[in-house]
Parts: structure tokens; sequence; C-alpha cells
């Protein structure tokens, strides 16, 4: 039988380190606003933004614009169309769609967070919440009715654009007698709306990840002030007392702190024999 001993000198000693709060806290999960999801999902959204900008940028430059023609007699004039109208029709199309796509992902998502999370600062009940805590309660607020109407307003911009460069379609260059067309900066006024969207969403999910980060802190220390309490409010406790026999003697109540070492005298009794 082969043994094989191994000796370590103070250099070759394998390292330890020692662990911390951080190490026995669990790690963030996927539905979790400080996990990785979420940081993805908010760099998409800006990114979808800004598509959907450079979207309306090229739909604004290749818009349907109208010119006037001389009908047979030369009397009246009718107009015509500059163009069908795809381009722009597509590219405002996609715009409203991909907007309204990172719109919905983004907020559900912190929906779900929010919702599976311990109550975070801005949504807890206290009669005299603090000033931080009150300061993101009106940052979550404004960031959260701001997006919504910016998004609101890029959209419906976005709708009639659809509507508009969807009704010359065909027979385009065929002179009517009135033509509708949208007017000039409609879609550079989207494209900015949609880039406000995704900024303004992004400030909302970043003041709620710093809203349930004060939260943990906040339960963290109320936790170790409830332990600290618990520790120095416990009554000092009274020193145990037993009961100790010894044969054919009745027992001795003695305490277990003070325990005297006891003598016993041993008792000699005499007897003589008489013959």
């Amino acid at each position: 039988m082969n043994l094989k001993f191994c000796f370590y000198t103070p250099k070759e000693m394998p390292k330890t380190r020692a662990v911390s709060h951080a190490d026995l806290a669990p790690s963030p999960q996927g539905a979790d606003l400080g996990s990785k999801t979420g940081a993805f999902l908010t760099i998409l959204t800006i990114l979808c933004g800004l598509c959907c900008f450079i979207l309306c940028i090229i739909a604004e430059s290749t818009r349907s614009q109208m010119g006037w023609v001389n009908t047979g007699d030369g009397n009246t004039q009718e107009c015509v169309y500059s163009g069908s109208g795809k381009t722009p029709l597509l590219c405002s199309a996609s715009a409203f769609v991909g907007l309204a796509g990172a719109m919905v992902v983004e907020h559900v998502y912190m929906l779900i967070a929010v919702t599976k999370s311990p109550p975070p600062a801005l949504v807890t009940w206290d009669p005299n919440p603090a000033p931080a805590a009150k300061s993101l309660t009106w940052q979550a607020a404004f960031f959260f009715v701001t997006t919504w109407i910016c998004f609101a307003v890029g959209e419906i911009l976005l709708l009639i654009g659809i509507s508009v460069e969807s009704g010359h379609l065909t027979n385009w260059s065929r002179p009517r007698l009135s033509c509708l067309i949208i007017r000039e900066g409609l879609f550079s006024a989207a494209g900015v709306f949609t880039l406000l969207t995704v900024f303004l969403a992004a400030g909302l999910y970043l003041t709620a990840l710093h809203a349930q980060k004060l939260s943990k802190e906040h339960e963290i220390g109320r936790r170790e002030m409830i332990e600290a309490s618990t520790l120095y409010a416990s009554p000092p406790q009274s020193p145990a007392r037993s009961l100790q026999t010894i044969a054919r003697e009745n027992p001795v109540t003695r305490e277990t702190q003070n325990d005297q070492p006891q003598l016993d005298y041993p008792v000699f009794v005499k007897h003589s024999n008489l013959v």
C-alpha cells in the first residue's frame, strides 16, 4: 500500500478569500431589473428607436409631392403626384411597427420585474417618505407620463403619413381634381418623437432600477438594526440550577457555576468483641 504525503510551504498554501454579503446574496435572475436581460432590452430599445428615426428621415426625403398640369382645353388645371408613395409608406409603416414593438417589450418586462420583486421605494406607502424616495417617485412619474405622450404623438404622426401615402399607390400619374399630400416636416417630427420616446423609456428603467437598489439597501439596514436590537435588548439569563443526588442520601441542590468540592469524612465505628 503506497501512501503519499503532500507538504505545503507558506508560499504554496492555497489562498482563501473571506466570504462577503455579496457572495451570499442571490445573483439577479432574468426577470430582475438589475439583470443582463434588462440592460440588453434597454439597449435594444434605444437601437430600435434610432432605426425608426432613420426610417422617418428616409420617408421625409421621399414623400410624395404634388404638381399641376393643364387639361385639354387649357382653362383648368389638375394635380398629379410625383410618385407612387411606396417608399415613404414602407418606411413609415416599419417605423410604426418597430416603435410599438420596442415599447411593448420594454414596458412588459419592467412590469413583470417590478411585480416579482419586493415593493420598491416608489410604491411603498410611507406617511413620512425620505427625500430620496420622494424624488424618485416624481422622476418615475415624469418619465412614465412623458414617455407615453411622446409615443402617442409619434405613432399618430406616422399613422397619418401611412394613410396619406397609401391613397395613391395605383394610377398615381393620372391627373386628378384634388390631391392629398403630407406637409413638409411631418415625418421628421415623428422621428424626433420616436427618439424622445426611447430615451425617456430608458430613463424610466434607470429610475426603477435605482429605486429597487434603494429598497434593497433599506431592507438590509432594517434587518441589521433588528438583529442588533435583539442582541443587546435580551436580558441576562440566570445561572442554571440542577439537582444532584448521592446514593442513600437526600437530594442536594447545587449551582452549576459555583460548584464547590465537598469532602466526605468517613465515619469509623469500633466494635469490640467480648469474649
